[in-house]
């Protein structure tokens, strides 16, 4: 029998397959059924920020009826929809997750700027969450912000949490950095135990008719898988993390495909979203009878076995690449 045991920020899982941050989460059911369709870890829908702030406005505000400071600051908020719900319903939530499942519960803080805020990790970590992914969400859109201002902001974020909690911290990122493996680096230097790529920017659209701006969420499809697999194989080895592979992944070969690069563990919603939670036991077995098909003992003797760590210099293989990609052309 192969092992598909792995381990993730310090965490025994009994398999790679770990569910990320989606309205799945929103129900302790929901959660259940997961662990009970194979699971083996659950990432919970974040507390964002604006969350947090909007529960501060509100108590200032009623603490100071008079004023019409606070009404003004209200108005500098989008209509937040279903993400009005305030923090301590979250933690709430947390608690009856850990008293429900068995399975290691990641709880998910979505923020940018340090603040106030940050305080709600030790609340967070005090729920018994098995461990915390730091989603950093933020567009630069200031032409006068410097890419190091930049870089500087995501790390004392980091940092200030670290200083706040005990348990093992993940951070979900973008591509969208000049040089990510010094970043990457940089990160773990300031307290991260895992790095999660990538997260998803959803471009809005506009619509025509009444000229407006329109959020536009499309799902993941598995041509996303390359983007974070590429750099998977780039970090491993040269970066002191444990690494999570999210978007693109919907069958048990692209989760063969992330072990292979390095990753510790796939992530997966969008397919969930589409075609249900009962692929979960599907994508465990495929993946079982794939390993035993071509002689693996374990998951973990494959992690890493293709990426680039044995790459002398990673830089110029991947410009030889490029090349070669583009003469195939025909």
């Amino acid at each position: 029998m192969v092992d598909l045991s792995t381990s993730y920020l310090g965490l025994s899982l009994k398999n790679p397959l770990v569910a990320s941050a989606s309205p799945l989460s929103q129900k302790v059911s929901t959660v259940q059924a997961l662990e009970q369709k194979g699971v083996a870890a659950v990432v919970v829908y974040s507390l964002f920020e604006e969350q947090i702030t909007l529960e501060s406005l509100k108590l200032h505000e009623d603490l100071m009826r008079t004023s019409d400071t606070f009404s003004e600051a209200h108005s500098g908020f989008p209509d937040l929809g279903l993400y009005r719900m305030g923090p301590e319903p979250y933690l709430d939530h947390l608690r009856d997750l850990k008293k429900s499942v068995g399975i290691p519960i990641i709880a998910s803080l979505n923020g940018v700027s340090s603040g106030g805020w940050i305080d709600y990790a030790q609340k967070i970590e005090q729920t018994g969450v098995d461990a915390l992914e730091l989603n950093i969400y933020y567009l630069a859109t200031n032409p006068e912000m410097t890419a190091t201002q930049l870089e500087d902001n995501y790390l004392n974020l980091v940092s200030s949490i670290r200083q706040r909690i005990q348990i093992p911290l993940a951070v979900k990122l973008s591509p969208f950095f000049t040089s990510l493996p010094n970043f990457a680096r940089k990160l773990t230097q300031a307290g991260a135990n895992g790095l999660v790529l990538f997260n998803r920017f959803y471009q809005p659209d506009f619509d025509l008719e009444n000229l407006e701006v329109v959020p536009h969420l499309v799902l993941s499809n598995s041509n996303e898988l390359r983007l974070p697999l590429r750099w998977i194989a780039i970090l491993f080895g040269k970066v002191k993390a444990d690494f999570a592979l999210t978007s693109g992944v919907h069958t048990a070969e692209d989760m063969l495909k992330a072990l292979m690069a390095g990753a510790n563990i796939t992530m997966v919603a969008s397919e969930f979203l589409q075609n249900g939670i009962d692929q979960a036991p599907k994508l465990i077995n495929d993946l079982q009878a794939w390993l035993e098909a071509h002689e693996y003992s374990s998951v973990k003797q494959m992690i890493g076995s293709m990426s680039q760590q044995a790459v002398a210099d990673p830089a110029t293989f991947e410009r030889v690449n490029y090349m070669k990609v583009l003469s195939t052309y025909r």
